[in-house]
């Protein structure tokens, strides 16, 4: 009598369940290298524990949290197979939002989501995401990792996260510090970072048909690997900032472009005036506006157009704010204030023309 089965298994509808079990095993080593003294356990349990009794030198502790994805940017990573960078988009895209605020990074959960496990390439994203844990601080405590067959296709992925962070409650930034004649210090983007590829790949991939795998000669590199460079992650540098000088507000300048997020942290009657002869945009911008004959309204709206992150600080801390960066490696620059508007008033502002 045969002891075969004939009948339905998890198997037979896609999921491959020893593959997940592997890729946990080529995961950890990674996920180690995130380790704070806060962290219990490892990974295998239901829920990542942080001890929270680190947070009793606060007098009025305030968490923070969000969470967000890198959106089409993997359909790249896909294109390309390379997988051990994405992850490094995904921590900045977390928690550089949590830093705006003040907060320290704390810890951070992933969810890995493919329609087919193959364990190396789950392993690398996961490595890419431990190592921009490392780059803003904080720990990797958990995750998940999701097989949905017959939902996405063998190759393709989604990744998503979810930080915390911590900020005593009187150091607390945002728009309730800034002041007229504050000074607007921007920080340089290491590139497109993770926002705008839906315009992106239409222009260049869909409709202009370049290859991801061509040398450009104004990028120097490939499109492909001007497209995959990854987000610059500011935590550090923002809490650097915090420590050796007074800083009002930051602005994580993501989806909506420049004017928009920082508009986001001026209060009512104040204005953000931002100079855009202080500075000139990375090659790959001008390439999107150029092959896809993309209006500069629409360009600035959607894309960072080379400034990452925004601190606003009074105008004596500017010298400071400057040396601090500088001394971390960081291109920043004075590139507008905050003017008085009138009380109905608030927003931000581009004038002038780039570099």
């Amino acid at each position: 009598m045969s002891s075969e089965t004939t009948g339905a298994s998890y198997a037979s509808a896609g999921v491959d369940i020893e593959a997940g079990d592997r890729a946990v095993e080529l995961m950890k080593e990674w996920v180690k290298k995130t380790g704070r003294p806060e962290v219990l356990g490892g990974l295998g349990g239901f829920a990542g524990l942080f001890d929270a009794s680190a947070l009793k030198r606060y007098e009025r502790p305030l968490l923070a949290s969000a969470t967000d994805g890198v959106g089409t940017k993997v359909d790249i990573a896909r294109r390309l197979g390379v997988y051990d960078t994405i992850g490094h988009d995904l921590v900045a895209m977390v928690m550089d939002d949590i830093v705006v605020c003040g907060a320290e990074p704390l810890f951070m959960t992933d969810y890995i989501c493919v329609g087919k496990v193959h364990p190396e390439r789950v392993a690398a994203i996961v490595k890419g995401i431990a190592e921009g844990c490392v780059l803003a601080g904080c720990a990797l405590i958990g995750g998940e990792t999701a097989e949905h067959p017959g939902l996405l296709g063998e190759d393709d992925f989604d990744v998503a996260g979810a930080g915390t962070g911590v900020v005593e409650a009187d150091r607390l930034l945002g728009p309730d510090r800034i002041r007229t004649g504050d000074a607007v210090i921007a920080m340089a983007a290491s590139g497109l970072h993770s926002n705008g590829y839906s315009l992106v790949r239409h222009v260049l991939l869909d409709r202009a048909g370049l290859p991801l795998e061509g040398h450009v000669e104004d990028l120097g590199r490939t499109l492909g690997e001007e497209l995959l460079e990854p987000t610059r992650i500011y935590s550090l540098d923002c809490l650097a900032l915090i420590r050796t000088t007074e800083v009002h507000a930051f602005s994580h300048v993501t989806g909506g472009g420049l004017a928009a997020n920082l508009a986001r942290v001026i209060p009512d009657g104040l204005h953000a005036v931002v100079d855009r002869s202080t500075w000139t945009p990375a090659p790959v911008f001008d390439l999107v506006a150029k092959t896809g004959d993309v209006e500069r309204l629409e360009l600035e709206k959607t894309l960072n157009m080379g400034v990452g992150m925004i601190a606003i600080v009074p105008e004596e801390s500017v010298d400071v704010a400057l040396a601090t960066l500088a001394d971390r490696g960081l291109d920043a620059w004075v590139a507008g204030e905050i003017i008085d508007r009138g009380e109905h008033t608030t927003g931000a502002a581009l004038v002038g023309d780039h570099a």
